[in-house]
């Protein structure tokens, strides 16, 4: 079976991965605010649904909306590999967001990028060179040091974060799925149109479970963070996606791991001003020195450009 070769534009596929980290960063924190109100299945409709709309409508307005000969070149395994991995990644991640906290979801969700990235140097003979593996060591030493907090609140309040943590772990996995999926999916559709096959068919496996008429009852605040949580969904996998048609997976998924470094710096000063809505959750001094670590790894991992053949 042919496999998806990236197209060489490192710089786009840097920069869209970049600003996928930027919007995955916030959006812990903002479903997080969310749950106050609505249930995780209704949240994941409603984020699926709009994401799929809005695409649906834009592609359509610039005539590129995919047709059905279009669609039936997708291998059929695949999708449904590629719409499970999507589907179940929302749900563990936001009922075991729901259980702990949005810096603590964030750490354990790091598992997915770094089980994609190296399931791709196997899958997608890529190849990580010496500065690229040392990279690698840095950013886990780092990721051990940033967590170094949350870690220890798992220990002193284990029970009540134990599932949570679990769903969490279980949403990395079937994420690593997905993402090696929608990579290869790319074979034979542009990533926008890949996304809404993929928007519409997880809308359309949540529906029965979504209770749409709760949506009435939100405060205007929760309303508009809702929203954003929906156009982040079409923004930040839409960048993800076609970061993947430019750029290897492996150096993709090594970026990626700079997204608690978004949500922790977030969750330390966003409390500041809507305090009734999100509490603090200062950062250590250990905890910067991982985050520069975890910087340092990601940039000697991703900007090498001399790779082993």
């Amino acid at each position: 079976m042919p496999l998806h070769q990236a197209s060489g534009r490192a710089r786009l596929g840097l920069a869209l991965s970049l600003l996928t980290v930027l919007l995955w960063g916030f959006l812990a924190i903002a479903l997080k605010i969310v749950l106050q109100e609505l249930d995780p299945f209704t949240v994941t409709w409603f984020r699926f649904t709009v994401a799929g709309v809005v695409l649906g409508g834009y592609l359509a307005m610039r005539r590129q909306f995919p047709t059905w000969q279009q669609l039936r070149k997708l291998s059929l395994p695949i999708f449904l590999i590629a719409v499970a991995g999507l589907s179940l990644n929302y749900i563990l991640f936001l009922i075991g967001l729901g259980k702990t906290s949005a810096n603590n979801a964030q750490v354990l969700t790091q598992l997915a990028p770094v089980m994609m990235g190296l399931a791709s140097l196997v899958i997608f003979k890529e190849k990580y060179n010496y500065w690229q593996w040392g990279g690698i060591t840095l950013l886990v030493f780092g990721l051990v040091l940033f967590s170094h907090d949350q870690l220890r609140s798992l220990v002193t309040t284990f029970d009540s974060y134990l599932w949570g943590n679990v769903l969490l772990i279980l949403g990395a996995i079937v994420w690593a799925f997905y993402g090696l999926a929608q990579k290869q999916l790319l074979l034979h559709l542009p990533s926008p149109s890949v996304m809404l096959a993929l928007y519409l068919s997880a809308a359309a496996l949540f529906a029965p479970m979504a209770q749409p008429a709760s949506l009435l009852n939100l405060s205007g605040s929760h309303l508009a963070i809702l929203i954003f949580c929906a156009f982040n969904t079409l923004l930040g996998y839409g960048a993800f996606a076609a970061a993947l048609e430019h750029w290897e997976a492996s150096r993709v998924s090594v970026v990626l791991t700079l997204t608690p470094l978004i949500t922790l710096s977030a969750s330390a000063i966003l409390p500041n001003f809507v305090p009734q809505l999100l509490a603090h959750s200062p950062l250590s001094l250990l905890g910067w020195i991982g985050a520069i670590a975890v910087v340092a790894g990601s940039m000697a991992t991703s900007l090498s450009t001399k790779s082993k053949n």
